[in-house]
């Protein structure tokens, strides 16, 4: 399934994190996933939400340089060697990833969020394995 990812450039500085947490809290916005990527000097905050254009409209009103990105969420099973099997596929496919991230959603699912460098022939080639 593509999903929009919101993607956050923070500064390195204590409580940025906090304030994006905050504004998206009292908009009402759910965070079901987020990752942090760091340099010394600033961070990406991506973040999967359940409304992307709503944050981005109340980041920017904030002053917060925020964007959307297509990802692609895969569910597999929670267990050792589904993660191998997804990333086989992808491979032998030729598919690049630039990062991903993932989480369970219990015992027995994860979801793995994946950002190709070609979102549609990686959702071509998981709709394909599917049949």
């Amino acid at each position: 399934m593509i999903k929009k990812q919101v993607s956050i450039f923070l500064e390195n500085r204590s409580g940025r994190l906090n304030e994006v947490i905050n504004i998206l809290g009292k908009a009402e916005i759910n965070i079901s996933a987020f990752t942090i990527a760091d340099t010394s000097d600033f961070g990406i905050l991506r973040l999967i939400v359940s409304d992307p254009d709503k944050a981005i409209e109340i980041l920017k009103q904030n002053q917060f340089s925020a964007q959307t990105t297509d990802v692609v969420l895969v569910k597999t099973a929670n267990q050792p060697g589904a993660l191998v099997k997804l990333l086989g596929l992808l491979n032998s496919e030729g598919i690049f990833i630039e990062y991903m991230y993932a989480f369970s959603m219990n015992e027995n699912e994860a979801v793995t969020v994946i950002r190709p460098v070609d979102v549609q022939k990686c959702i071509g080639i998981l709709e394909n394995q599917q049949d």
